[in-house]
């Protein structure tokens, strides 16, 4: 596993065509790993009929909602996500 809990990330902010399972409202966002799930085939892959390896891993990350939807005035709600490794980067 590359990331830890509690770690800050930023889900990439690239276009990607075809199948796949990152929302695209929480790209460029920046979030906390809040659990790191296993390893799952790439959901990206066998979508087109391929074996989806290899594996990746899965993670549940949370983002304040006021950094997803700006306009919304909750206080501090946060929603979730699971994102795949290859969707995350380090943040400084």
């Amino acid at each position: 596993m590359s990331y830890r809990v509690g770690q800050q990330v930023r889900v990439a902010e690239r276009s990607h065509d075809g199948h796949h399972r990152t929302p695209s409202y929480i790209k460029g966002k920046t979030g906390r790993v809040e659990r790191a799930h296993a390893s799952f085939t790439n959901p990206e892959t066998r979508g087109y009929g391929r074996d989806g390896l290899p594996e990746k891993e899965l993670y549940l990350v949370g983002f304040a909602y006021d950094d997803v939807w700006p306009d919304h005035r909750g206080g501090r709600d946060r929603i979730y996500a699971d994102v795949f490794e290859h969707w995350l980067e380090v943040t400084a």
